[in-house]
């Protein structure tokens, strides 16, 4: 064995070798995301229901599309299996579970979700569909008057149709023995409320949901409004003995 140890030959180019192979391993690695998806991507809704709370473009007052980013999914419309004596054609308000029904045939039903005003938590029962609105004006109690006056007391006399009114493009009014109950199903400006219970107002809808509702049920129609047996918070029922009815009845 020889006793000189000789050096080893480099490869002049073998750097290069090594810097190419770790760019192009960057490159690959780029290809691939390591970041998990975003909870707003995971969070986003249907495109069914995209579809179906698209806008309304043929209205006497356009609708846009109604954000249901911030809305539970239970509360979008849908038609479920519903057992219930009532006849096709009923609908019924379930106010504690923030439902509303539509019974059909063979005991199905078409759900939507509601939020329910103070008014809405006051009165049960049944009645019939007395009266319906497309459009309707609104006007504020003197109650709402007096508890918000800046932003109530503009529209002491009515606020007319459009799309800033409290009551969206369409409200049923509940009959009883012929007279008006002051109850009603309507629209929204608050998405975001829906499955809530909020101050004032009866039973409030998604606008394309109360278009949807108003278009397959008559004058006449059957209503059943369940009473809510859950504990009200004390503040509701402070809210629902001082007000009057926050609808205009005319």
């Amino acid at each position: 064995m020889s006793p000189f140890r000789f050096p080893l030959r480099r490869n002049p180019f073998s750097h290069l070798v090594v810097i190419g192979i770790t760019m192009l391993a960057m490159a690959l690695a780029g290809c691939v995301s390591t970041q998990a998806p975003r909870q707003a991507d995971l969070n986003l809704p249907h495109p069914t229901y995209v579809a179906m709370y698209g806008p309304q473009p043929n209205e006497k007052f356009p609708l846009p599309a109604t954000d249901i980013s911030s809305v539970d999914p239970q509360f979008l419309r849908r038609e479920v299996a519903y057992d219930t004596p009532e006849r096709p054609g009923t609908i019924v308000v379930d106010t504690a579970d923030r439902h509303l029904y539509l019974v059909r045939e063979n005991g199905r039903a078409i759900r939507y979700g509601i939020g329910v005003g103070a008014e809405g938590m006051k009165w049960a029962g049944r009645a019939q569909v007395g009266r319906k609105a497309m459009w309707p004006r609104w006007t504020p109690t003197a109650a709402m008057i007096k508890r918000d006056p800046e932003r109530n007391r503009p529209w002491a006399n009515g606020m007319p149709p459009g799309p800033g009114n409290p009551l969206g493009p369409r409200a049923l009014y509940l009959f009883q023995d012929g007279r008006d109950t002051l109850y009603r199903i309507h629209g929204t400006t608050e998405p975001d409320t829906i499955g809530q219970a909020v101050s004032s107002g009866c039973i409030r809808m998604l606008n394309q949901d109360i278009l949807d509702l108003y278009s397959r049920v008559p004058v006449g129609a059957p209503v059943v409004v369940l009473p809510d047996t859950q504990k009200a918070d004390p503040g509701m029922e402070a809210s629902a003995r001082s007000l009057d009815t926050a609808l205009d009845p005319a």
